[in-house]
């Protein structure tokens, strides 16, 4: 069957290649058939397991964006709190500063009335021993004037006359 022999340039165009075409064809219809509509399946499967992995990416970016979102709300929240701690503090402190104040105040108030107290007995005790000399100054005099001894009722009379004239002011009774 030399037939179809020739020579074409690189190419030795005989029997074989008809055998060759034939192969070729046979084995591009294999392969279209039962090899192909796998690989196409397997690409398919592959791509359609990327975009589920591009959607699972999306929804992993999206929820780490509203977590974010979440972290930031909590810390502006903490910040609130710790601002709104730190401004109790503060007046609690002032509170505190007045109640001392107050204290302090009142402790004073305290001191100087009962200085006052203090210097209001002894000025009482002072006036009382000043009376006590002038009316025993009065009985002396008396005494010495009249040239005779009294007895207890004319002596506490004679004292209170005295003593009211001398607080008197105008020492003629």
């Amino acid at each position: 069957m030399v037939v179809l022999a020739g020579v074409a340039g690189v190419i030795q165009i005989d029997g074989t290649v008809i055998v060759e075409l034939i192969t070729f064809l046979l084995m591009l219809a294999i392969l279209a058939r039962y090899v192909f509509p796998e690989v196409v399946k397997m690409a398919e499967a592959r791509q359609r397991a990327i975009a589920e992995q591009l959607r699972e990416a999306e929804q992993s970016r999206l929820d780490a964006e509203a977590r974010l979102k979440e972290a930031e709300a909590r810390l502006t929240d903490a910040r609130v709190t710790a601002q709104g701690v730190i401004d109790a503090a503060t007046k609690s402190g002032e509170q505190l500063r007045q109640e001392l104040r107050a204290k302090a105040d009142e402790e004073s108030r305290r001191a100087v009335e009962s200085a006052r107290k203090e210097i209001e007995a002894e000025r009482e005790q002072a006036v009382r021993s000043v009376r006590t000399e002038v009316a025993d100054l009065v009985v002396l005099a008396t005494e010495k004037v009249i040239g005779q001894s009294m007895d207890d009722s004319k002596h506490r009379l004679l004292i209170d006359q005295a003593i009211k004239e001398v607080a008197g002011g105008d020492g003629r009774g």
